[in-house]
Parts: structure tokens; C-alpha cells; sequence
């Protein structure tokens, strides 16, 4: 049984009808189809279900790079909610202030004003409102690529499924092939309009698509050349993920505007933060109430931000991160040649960030049902359901990385017929 396991157990049929009364109907009847577990409470890398079931956590979306818990975030967030959890947005707030030295100075290049946000979307938000206030007429985005579903964020979200049910109020964007700099180029080119372009360094729910090496320096070097705005959303691939600080690193790439996000908080406590250079921040200086978020930087997170960094460093979880995956992509390759499914099967991956494509998206959800019953959570793909996505913890034991081959093994027996 679950030793962390303080409360009552969730009853499940409470659960289900309250979901199906007054939450959502529709998930209800899929986790329901899926026969999905409550989940009660987790610790390190591993996550409890009502009934004490014992989950090793590769998933969260990138949320749970320091696990869940991690003892030096969850201090600090104590200690800040002991003494003020939200701030007044009218005095000065000290722990934002601390809080955005500490990112700044592990972001690249001059990157030096940071406005914190609650979600990746509001990251892409205030983005895309900066890049509007640095004179920017029009945006380009790449398709296949995921910033949002909020209005803003959404114009620029390269699926045509997400977008059209509220075409009438999306602004414009134009959307060009992913890794393609040519198709770039021509939109840069076919009109004098400063441009504002935003893509992802690796495309994470369109099934961890890797850009072509010298993509990136390309794309800046267009960027300069047309006098473009150059958003690199970092949201998934950024805070260490894939071996690097930033994905963009790897090219000694710098942006404009970065988005941050996701682990940033070491799964503790929402927030985003979109970071920009001073010339580019000079629109939010002048003026400070252009862009306001009433729960963006609170002191709770705040603390939590600057715990985060604090152990991504003494703990060497970037350079952990790197050699986990590795190892991972090595075994994961070796597997999937045993099986004969090196060509049946295609995996993508970029530090902890890995991605397998299957034939089609049954195939795909039947690994994420196989891989819950041997108690492993992953990660779908929005943007591609074929896709399965992991996004597991540096902070995975040998023993832990052994069990996610071993429960990966037995799912893709049970979930490709011809095994």
C-alpha cells in the first residue's frame, strides 16, 4: 500500500459521477473506457493511485523533471506559504525579484527581463503582445507546432483541428514547414511588414520532431536579415530537458523572446515565464501595466522557481539528463531491433524527451493502456496521436530505468498483434 497515503481513499464512483455532472462528460466515458485509475498522491518518481498502486511516472508532459516533491522545492514552497502566498501587486514583491535574477542567469545570451505567467499558453501570450509592441504586423509559425490554446496562442498553434472551430477569432498567422528555411524565407521575403516568428526547437506534441542540424542558426540568421522577431518557445524542450539548458543552446542559438515553462516550478507550482532582451522588453518597461497577470509571479511560486534552479545545479540534472538519455535511446533502439520493430516503429528523442511513432493511433493508445496496467505512466501526443511520448525524470534509479524498458517490452507485446 501506498505509505504516503494520509487521506481517505477517493471513492470512484463518487469520482466518476461528479466528473460526469460537473466537470466534463466526455473525459468521464473515456477514462472510463480506459479503465483509468484516481490518482492520490505521488512522491520522487513515482505516483499513487486510490487503491495503493505503485506507478513509476515517465510522463507529466515535461512537468516532473525534479519528480514530484523533491524535498528541497517542497521546503521552500512551505516556508514562502507560512509567511505570504499571494502578493499584494502593489508593493514590491522580493521573491519575483530573486526569482528572475536566478532564471536570467541561466538563460542564453542577453535574455535579461523575465515575466512570470501561470501556463505555457500565457508564456506565448505575453510573447506574442511584446512582439506586437516591437512593431510586428505579422506572424509566422510553423505547422505541426503547439504554443496554446488560449486565443493568441492558439492563432499561431500549427493544427487546423484546434483552430477552426474559432477561426472568426484568431488573428492571422501564416504557417510554414517545420526544419524547411527556404519556405521560411519566401515568407519573410514576400512582404515588407515586420514579422513575428515563433517555433518550438523540438516540436513535443507533434510527436518530438527534430529539427535538421543548422535549422535553428538559419532561422536566426533570416530573423536578422528581414528584421524579424524571433519567439522560441521552449516551453517542453527548455529547463534542462534535453541535455541542454535550452534546446537552442546546441546551436548556441539566441532568441528575442524565449518562452519557458512546464518544469519550472519543479512540479510543484504552475508557472510560465516568458524572458526577452532589454531591447525587446523596452514596450513592458515603459510602460508596466500594458500586460498584467493578477496571479502571475505570487511569492508561492516564486520560491518555487528559485528551489527549482537551485537543485537543477547542485544536483546536475542537465548534464544527468543528457547521459539518461542516452542510455535510454540505446536500450530503447536495441529493444525495438530485437523485436523486429525497428522499422515498424520510430523513435525520436532528444535527451529525456523521446517519442515512438506507431502504424496509427489505436495501436498507440493501446501502449498507453498496456504500459498503465504495468504501471507506467507516458505521455500522448496532441498533435499526433500515433505518437507516444516519455518524459521521465533524471532522477530515475538503474532499478527504475529497468522497470520502464522492461514495462515498454511486455506493452509492445500486448499492443502489436503480430508480436
Amino acid at each position: 500500500m501506498n505509505p504516503l497515503l494520509t487521506e481517505p481513499a477517493a471513492d470512484a464512483a463518487q469520482v466518476d459521477q461528479y466528473f460526469r455532472q460537473h466537470v466534463n462528460s466526455g473525459y468521464a466515458r473515456l477514462a472510463s473506457l480506459m479503465n483509468l485509475p484516481i490518482e492520490q498522491s505521488s512522491h520522487g518518481v513515482y505516483i499513487y493511485d486510490s487503491q495503493g498502486r505503485k506507478y513509476l511516472d515517465a510522463g507529466g508532459y515535461g512537468v516532473f523533471f525534479l519528480g514530484h516533491g523533491h524535498p528541497v522545492v517542497v521546503a521552500a514552497v512551505t516556508r514562502q506559504l507560512q509567511q505570504n502566498a499571494l502578493a499584494s501587486k502593489l508593493l514590491l514583491n522580493p521573491q519575483q525579484a530573486f526569482a528572475a535574477q536566478a532564471l536570467a542567469a541561466h538563460c542564453p545570451g542577453n535574455l535579461d527581463y523575465v515575466f512570470f505567467c501561470n501556463s505555457g499558453a500565457e508564456a506565448t501570450e505575453a510573447g506574442l503582445k511584446l512582439a506586437r509592441l516591437n512593431g510586428c504586423r505579422r506572424t509566422l509559425s510553423t505547422l505541426g507546432g503547439f504554443h496554446g490554446k488560449t486565443l493568441g496562442a492558439l492563432a499561431v498553434t500549427g493544427r487546423e483541428s484546434y483552430r477552426e472551430p474559432f477561426s472568426g477569432l484568431l488573428s492571422e498567422s501564416t504557417f510554414v514547414p517545420f526544419g524547411d528555411s527556404a519556405a521560411l524565407e519566401q515568407q519573410l521575403r514576400a512582404s515588407p511588414d515586420k514579422a513575428c516568428v515563433i517555433l518550438e526547437p523540438i516540436q513535443a506534441e507533434a510527436g518530438v520532431i527534430l529539427a535538421p542540424p543548422g535549422y535553428l542558426t538559419r532561422v536566426r540568421a533570416l530573423c536578422d536579415q528581414y528584421g524579424a522577431v524571433l519567439i522560441i518557445d521552449e516551453i517542453q524542450s527548455g529547463m534542462g530537458r534535453t541535455g541542454h539548458w535550452w534546446a537552442c543552446d546546441q546551436e548556441q542559438v539566441v532568441p528575442d523572446i524565449m518562452l519557458v515553462g512546464k518544469s519550472l516550478s519543479g512540479g510543484c507550482v504552475p508557472v510560465s515565464a516568458m524572458v526577452a532582451s532589454a531591447a525587446i522588453y523596452a514596450p513592458f518597461n515603459r510602460n508596466p501595466t500594458v500586460h498584467t497577470s493578477t496571479f502571475g509571479a505570487n511569492p508561492l511560486a516564486m520560491a518555487a522557481v528559485q528551489a527549482t534552479l537551485q537543485v537543477m545545479v547542485q544536483e546536475d540534472l542537465v548534464e544527468r539528463a543528457r547521459l539518461m538519455g542516452q542510455d535510454l535511446h540505446a536500450r530503447f533502439s536495441a529493444l525495438l531491433q530485437q523485436r523486429g520493430l525497428a522499422e515498424r516503429v520510430k523513435l525520436r528523442s532528444a535527451g529525456l524527451l523521446l517519442g515512438f511513432e506507431f502504424s496509427d493511433a489505436s495501436v498507440a493508445a493501446n501502449m498507453v493502456m498496456a504500459l498503465i496496467e504495468q504501471q507506467i505512466i507516458v505521455c500522448h501526443s496532441l498533435n499526433d496521436h500515433r505518437v507516444v511520448r516519455l518524459t521521465p525524470s533524471p532522477l530515475l534509479t538503474a532499478q527504475d530505468c529497468n522497470r520502464l524498458i522492461e514495462g515498454f517490452a511486455h506493452a509492445l507485446t500486448t499492443s502489436i498483434p503480430s508480436l
